[in-house]
């Protein structure tokens, strides 16, 4: 695999555009060049392949399929239960950096169905729905019928599902961001005024910002013959600018890409953008929201508040969508503000 990577790396043919040093247009010519370069002539996958590896790995049964996920468990055998949710265009690697901090938990990081590291599943109806299923199903073989769930993107969403699918299990909820898709079916005429103004804002980013949503909502197949294939396509459609400047290395960014490659999964990642999917009108389990400027979409209380059981509304001064990674220690305290709200 590494070898035939290589080699894709050096043949890319390099794409010259009108727009080529624009970052409002996409990722720059320099930038792809300078990180193509080093992923074919710099970058070692085993040390980080080695790591990865050496995570507390398991695979648990889960509603008639398999769920591997990181296991991490704390010494006190009656320590609380933490399911940490990544989203896309992540992996479990979301939340590398949180780990050393929650030692003193139960820790449960599924390796989402479709995504890389994940056990083999068939793609086919992986929505959000069942996706939440199959997490509580583990959570259940995994002998743990209570905890507290902690995400954002498509692991937000994961969430609020679970939570209002099964309330008797999820005391707590620690959230990034209200599930995306409410931005898109909420009703501006029933919320109040900021949270109104907030979904106007919103639907200038889809505009703007979210083309990448409508192609792997609508025309995935067609997509993914063009990412599973290139390398360099892969590294293009996946680097964007969801994040604090300088959150991530270069050694960094290519480990997140090279772990879609080296699984194959950037396909199966777009099922939950093409299945439908149900959310409940609103969640009532207590919860927290982080908020990080350089998110996507950051929301004000007041629309949070229409959709959840809003006990904390935690505003940071930096940060982005990979918060857990680019700012594991604000994370790691506003997620031990949501274990306080279950005693």
């Amino acid at each position: 695999m590494a070898d035939d990577l290589r080699k894709r790396l050096l043949r890319t043919r390099r794409v010259a555009t009108p727009w080529g040093d624009d970052e409002t247009r996409g990722i720059t010519n320099t930038r792809l060049d300078e990180l193509l370069d080093y992923w074919a002539n710099g970058f070692d996958w085993a040390i980080h392949e080695r790591r990865i590896n050496d995570l507390p790995w398991v695979t648990v049964p889960a509603g008639g399929a398999d769920l591997r996920l990181i296991h991490q468990r704390a010494a006190d055998p009656d320590a609380p239960v933490v399911v940490l949710l990544h989203g896309w265009p992540d992996s479990v690697l979301r939340f590398e950096r949180l780990l050393p901090l929650l030692t003193d938990l139960h820790v449960v990081v599924p390796a989402l169905p479709g995504f890389p590291f994940a056990a083999p599943l068939d793609s086919r109806g992986l929505s959000a729905n069942r996706i939440a299923e199959l997490v509580a199903g583990a959570l259940e073989a995994l002998g743990y019928p209570r905890y507290i769930l902690s995400g954002g993107d498509l692991g937000g969403t994961v969430a609020e599902i679970l939570a209002a699918d099964h309330p008797e299990r999820v005391a707590a909820l620690h959230l990034t961001n209200v599930a995306p898709l409410r931005a898109l079916t909420a009703d501006p005429a029933t919320l109040p005024p900021e949270a109104a103004a907030y979904l106007a804002g919103t639907a200038q980013w889809f505009r703007t910002e979210g083309g990448y949503i409508h192609q792997q909502s609508t025309r995935p197949n067609t997509l993914a013959v063009a990412l599973a294939d290139s390398p360099a396509g892969l590294a293009a459609w996946k680097l964007d600018r969801w994040s604090d400047p300088g959150a991530f290395t270069p050694d960094d960014l290519l480990t997140w890409v090279t772990a879609y490659w080296s699984t194959g999964t950037i396909a199966t990642s777009f099922s939950t953008y093409a299945e439908p999917v149900t959310l409940p009108a609103r969640v009532e389990t207590p919860t927290v929201l982080s908020v990080f400027p350089h998110d996507l979409k950051p929301e004000p209380r007041a629309y949070a508040e229409a959709f959840l059981n809003l006990h904390e509304y935690a505003e940071h001064h930096s940060g982005g969508h990979f918060a857990a990674w680019e700012r594991p220690h604000a994370y790691a305290e506003d997620l031990r503000r949501a274990l306080k709200l279950t005693t």
